[in-house]
């Protein structure tokens, strides 16, 4: 999803401007590169070797390429990686997802299994990254992907450029960068590249969102306006963080299991942070979670009501009990569920 009408976002990506895009993981001891093929990542490959070829230190590097098996063409596509990668003297690995796939949800079962499949080889090779080519158009396309499921702040900061997940970190360094201007730097370096049919048909809904885009853009709503909306998000949405932390310090009641709160001054908060500290609370000590911010919300109108009215309340939400007294809000591990079959015996019993 690109801005149309701007030269400077068609323009190739200059050598100066490397330090900006990867000077910021200089520190890490081994970076591992998701490459497909497509432009996006192939640009990534060749950038961050010319990078890390100018530095005195910094990441050892290697590409990994994930053969999803859903097109006859990625085999080959894996393999012209493995070649592009060995021209620049990079090691290079090919992953296979193996297995049944999905009939309906195949584009988020790939992503998840993209994720597993690098995930488990970083930590394979001792690497403490991991590089992906995400860019201003794919933060753009998820910020309306978001809006159309009514996310919260939080979702509608987009994709951060930096991200710890599962002990690696993720790193994005395109993120600010429109996908024309690493088509063009390929281009100029005459460097060829996969294309993925999956990306233009309209069953997927990233698909659907980018044949939108010139529409939008002609309404001001293009990929710059959205990741720049983003940006803004992501640093409101950090200081409201921030500032739930604060107020749970301050607010916390001894003499409870769990999390808790002065009932009181929990309620006099505003209720944006009212809501990330009920939320926080119910992830840390649930065991169902991550918690769905509709059901936190309905929850907190429901305290609301029942302190306003004077009136203790209990209620279980992804494995949290949650209590209300006059005193304080409490949220600790709910006891666990009976199961059927014990039900089934106890009624049994004479």
């Amino acid at each position: 999803m690109s801005r149309s009408g701007s030269v400077a976002d068609k323009t190739p990506v200059a050598e100066s401007e490397l330090s900006a895009l990867f000077g910021d993981f200089v520190n890490s001891r081994k970076t591992l590169l998701a490459v497909s093929g497509g432009p996006d990542s192939t640009a990534l490959l060749v950038l961050a070797a010319k990078w890390r070829a100018k530095q005195k230190q910094g990441p050892e590097l290697i590409v990994a390429t994930i053969d999803h098996r859903l097109r006859a063409a990625s085999k080959a596509e894996a393999k012209a990686v493995a070649k592009l990668a060995a021209s620049l003297g990079i090691p290079h690995h090919i992953l296979e997802w193996q297995g049944k796939k999905p009939i309906t949800g195949v584009q988020e079962a790939a992503r998840e299994a993209r994720f597993a499949m690098f995930s488990q080889l970083a930590k394979e090779i001792g690497a403490d990254t991991l590089m992906t080519a995400h860019t201003r158009d794919d933060q753009a396309e998820t910020v309306l992907h978001r809006m159309g499921r009514g996310s919260g702040l939080g979702g509608l900061a987009g994709i951060r450029r930096i991200h710890k997940r599962d002990g690696i970190f993720l790193i994005r360094p395109f993120l600010d960068l429109p996908k024309a201007r690493l088509v063009a730097t390929l281009k100029k370096l005459r460097i060829p590249f996969a294309s993925d049919p999956s990306n233009k048909d309209t069953k997927y809904l990233r698909a659907r969102l980018r044949k939108l885009a010139p529409a939008l853009a002609k309404e001001g709503i293009d990929a710059a306006h959205l990741a720049l909306m983003a940006k803004r998000l992501a640093r409101a949405n950090a200081a409201l963080n921030r500032l739930a932390d604060e107020a749970a310090f301050a607010l916390r009641a001894e003499r409870h299991e769990g999390r808790a709160f002065e009932a009181r001054g929990f309620f006099l908060m505003p209720e944006e942070i009212g809501l990330r500290m009920l939320r926080d609370s119910v992830d840390a000590e649930g065991i169902e979670g991550p918690s769905e911010l509709a059901k936190v919300e309905a929850l907190y109108d429901s305290l609301v009501s029942a302190y306003r009215a004077k009136e203790s309340l209990k209620r279980t939400l992804a494995g949290a009990l949650v209590t209300l007294s006059e005193a304080a809000l409490v949220v600790a591990a709910a006891p666990p569920r009976k199961s059927a079959s014990n039900m089934v015996k106890k009624a049994r019993k004479p």
